[in-house]
């Protein structure tokens, strides 16, 4: 039996920035206790959310430090390591495993792309020398390249490859995954407006970005999907469906952030080139909080 992470809700954790947009360690730290406090189920860092893009190595391998230093164990700690360069992630998993990180999450390799063979090579060859699982992340609006379910049934027959966070949109292509790979790859919602569906197909939990400003509604929903109350579960994805969707009337993590400074967590800017919304889609943003019952 693979190891399985963690079931329910992690968050695909912003990274805080000053003013300046250097990195704020201790808004960090701060953001990490005030998920554990709320039910969250495991956080991922430096992802697409913590803008792992335009982090620096130092400052990538930092922000996992202090997160897993701070989480404690309490909650695992799941750092951004994939790359379009398969030596780099080799040695990017190897030094966030040292400073605390309990798995990967690993985003097909984008711009130079590659074929399917190609994706069964690559992370085949990284998940062989490393020591911790990996979660394989599927979000071809990004790399321009999709994993398909044949190749995650090849990929599923590593012992190190145990999951996937599955963004691709196209709930018939988890189905077909689940069928091919069973419980050999645990299946997460990487977007926030298909958690219940997702995991009506059998997935076990999201990675999610509404988490940052919702940690307990969002385990909520997985807690009671898990524990046999799909119809509770769906009323809660439905009732927040206006909020997802303005968190994403932006290009991710710009909107979330926005939402995130107006609630008042200070988390600063992005980092070019995400640009700041416009005022109209701000606005929005501000009523769809309100409606979900926020109040600032």
């Amino acid at each position: 039996m693979k190891q399985q992470i963690f079931k329910g809700a992690a968050t695909a954790l912003v990274t805080p920035m000053n003013q300046d947009g250097s990195v704020n360690f201790k808004k960090l730290e701060e953001l990490v206790n005030e998920q554990i406090e709320n039910s969250i189920d495991a956080l991922v860092i430096c992802g697409t959310t913590g803008e792992k893009s335009t982090l620096r190595y130092d400052e990538h391998l930092k922000v996992i430090e202090i997160a897993a230093k701070t989480a404690n164990k309490r909650v695992p700690i799941i750092a951004g390591t994939g790359s379009n360069d398969t030596v780099y992630s080799v040695e990017l998993c190897n030094d966030a495993e040292a400073l605390g990180a309990d798995a990967f999450l690993m985003v097909a390799p984008y711009y130079n792309k590659t074929s399917q063979a190609g994706l069964v090579a690559h992370y085949n060859y990284i998940a062989d020398r490393v020591n911790k699982p990996i979660i394989l992340y599927n979000v071809p609006s990004r790399t321009g390249v999709a994993i398909k379910p044949e190749t995650y049934f090849e990929l599923s027959k590593h012992p190190n490859i145990v999951a996937t966070k599955e963004a691709n949109g196209d709930l018939s292509s988890v189905a077909q995954t689940k069928y091919l790979c069973g419980d050999n790859l645990d299946v997460y919602s990487g977007n926030d407006d298909q958690i219940v569906p997702t995991m009506s197909l059998g997935g076990i939990g999201v990675i999610s970005v509404l988490s940052n400003i919702m940690p307990k509604e969002t385990h909520d929903i997985c807690e009671l999907y898990l524990k046999g109350d799909a119809k509770k579960a769906g009323e809660l994805q439905v009732k927040y469906t206006g909020l997802i969707n303005a968190l994403f009337s932006d290009v991710n993590p710009i909107p979330v952030k926005e939402a995130m400074n107006i609630l008042g967590y200070g988390v600063g800017p992005c980092r070019l080139p995400l640009y700041p919304m416009n005022n109209a889609t701000k606005e929005n943003l501000k009523a769809k909080l309100l409606e979900a019952g926020f109040n600032f």
